[in-house]
């Protein structure tokens, strides 16, 4: 298979299930009508309950199919698989279809075999390299606040806003959940009473058609930059990747950071190809401005101030003028409130409003999220892990630091089995920090002394290296002064660790905690006295 560009792969297989004639979207559905008509539809033979049927996805990293046994024992009552290059064992007596192409097709399965869960919400997908997580948080509860109650669903979960406050989240493991998990979250959402949908759109779910049946009336692109090499083979790949949200047929509106090349490289490519396409820009001062011929609605942020608190900026749009306050730290946090706007104004909220519920966004769990207390040493917990990103983090605190009084260190590792290119590119970065204590991340199968190695070599100056990523924790807060500010990079709100395949429990933020709490009992212990 050609890992290089699986997009172009799977959109060929599809065209290619055309021609085989494959069985029709109601031939399908007829056909599980006939054989388990009050059945639930699963892609993951671990979460088979008797009487579901098992749907055998192939993607570019795993072959369903593989696990047919296991769903049959499960209770699986019957299975649709990829025919593609594959035989049906026929000592498996159940009912099973074949269809090629299946998993370009299964979002659209499922969305039909569940009644369209998404059709009657407003929907928005948000994608990019980073921000999603905070953009589709901040969107969940910005637009609860405006009366409508909001699903997410996202990396930290699936879960619903009611009148700006959250409720519980259930796990799904992945930032874009499968195409039929997804469908079947938005059933259970929409019982809820979710009137809206926030949801994260990565790369590789795009490329694996995830979002396939979803109806998705607002597309947001944050940036692009290095990430998830290992799976596209190349930026150019990883773009269209990004792209791909925009070709949705139903999209009403766009909205591009056109701080970013890709971003504004967007806007002619989607005039050309919709003109009848609502299109919002936003930038920070001092990017390059549009042409006068763009026609597009743009939200321009200038007079940024900085302080412990957050950020303030003065905003200049087609939908008013006036000072926007938030209660985030970094200029990149500012590009993603933009969105936010972007998207609140679209809808029809007013501007004073918008403004105001902007201010009530708090940071989101792992992300420039805050812990220590006034007058001792700050830390800060994010989930940056890409060159870009640390890039990003680090020179919004490069800034705290200074009016702090203090020096600012980075505690960070890279994740194993993952793209090792960005791995010096992030040592590099890293260096805009005072101080460096390089640790483990998810080390995953890879020995973390060559991954840490790897950091290394992209780094001119001395670091201090701590494996074991709990002690790496306690020797930069012990170490650290009263007005320093401690950056833990890279895990942000997982609250496990893979080493040599095995998960474990482990949190950044309950480690970091019982640091400060260990100091502030044992003062004695500060700076190594």
């Amino acid at each position: 298979m050609n890992r290089a560009n699986p997009i172009r792969h799977i959109a060929e297989r599809a065209s290619a299930a055309l021609a085989a004639g494959t069985p029709s979207m109601d031939a399908i559905i007829n056909w599980l009508r006939e054989r388990a008509p009050a059945a639930q539809l699963s892609a993951n033979s671990r979460q088979i309950a008797r009487g579901d049927v098992f749907f055998a996805l192939r993607t570019p990293h795993g072959d369903g199919r593989a696990y047919i046994e296991a769903a049959i024992i499960a209770g699986a009552a019957a299975v649709v698989y990829e025919a593609e290059d594959f035989e049906w064992d026929g000592r498996l007596t159940l009912p099973h279809l074949a269809v090629s192409g299946l998993l370009a097709q299964a979002g659209t399965i499922a969305s039909t075999w569940y009644a369209a869960p998404a059709a009657p919400l407003y929907s928005v997908a948000v994608t990019g390299t980073n921000g999603k997580t905070s953009c589709t948080q901040w969107l969940a509860k910005a637009l609860s606040l405006a009366k409508c109650d909001s699903a997410v669903i996202g990396t930290l979960g699936h879960g619903l806003y009611k009148n700006g406050l959250a409720g519980s989240f259930t796990e799904t493991g992945y930032t874009t959940p499968d195409a039929i998990s997804l469908q079947r979250s938005l059933v259970s959402l929409r019982a809820q009473g979710a009137e809206a949908l926030a949801i994260e759109a990565s790369s590789i779910g795009l490329a694996e058609a995830r979002l396939a049946g979803l109806h998705i009336d607002v597309a947001v692109f944050t940036n692009l930059t290095r990430d998830h090499l290992d799976y596209h083979g190349d930026m150019v790949a990883y773009g269209a990747a990004k792209r791909q949200l925009f070709d949705a047929p139903e999209l009403a509106a766009a909205v591009l950071n056109l701080d970013d090349p890709f971003g504004a490289g967007l806007v002619p490519y989607l005039q050309a190809r919709n003109p009848q396409l609502r299109l919002l820009g936003y930038r920070i001062e001092g990017a390059a401005t549009l042409p006068a011929e763009s026609h597009i609605s743009l939200l321009r942020a200038s007079h940024l101030k900085a302080s412990h608190g957050g950020t303030s900026f003065h905003l200049d749009s087609p939908f008013g003028t006036g000072l926007v306050k938030t209660q985030l730290i970094g200029r990149f946090n500012v590009s993603n409130i933009l969105a936010v706007l972007a998207v609140l104004l679209d809808k029809g909220v007013s501007f004073s409003k918008a403004l105001a519920i902007v201010e009530k966004l708090p940071p989101v769990a792992g992300r420039m999220q805050l812990l220590g207390t006034a007058g001792h040493v700050m830390v800060v917990i994010d989930y940056a892990h890409t060159p870009d990103a640390l890039e990003k983090t680090l020179l919004a605190l490069q800034s705290v630091a200074q009016e702090r009084g203090g020096q600012l260190w980075c505690v960070f590792g890279c994740g194993g089995d993952r793209d090792p290119g960005k791995r010096p590119q992030m040592g590099k970065v890293a260096q805009l920090a005072a101080q460096v204590v390089l640790t483990n991340d998810n080390p995953r199968s890879e020995a973390p002394s060559s991954i840490i190695a790897e950091i290394v070599a992209g780094m001119d100056l001395k670091a201090h290296i701590v494996e074991d990523r709990a002690n790496a924790i306690l020797y930069a807060i012990k170490h650290a002064g009263d007005h320093d500010v401690v950056l833990l990079a890279g895990k942000g709100h997982e609250t496990y660790q893979e080493i040599a395949g095995k998960k474990s429990p482990f949190s950044d933020e309950e480690h970091a905690a019982l640091a400060l709490a260990t100091i502030a009992t044992n003062g004695n212990m500060k700076r190594g006295n």
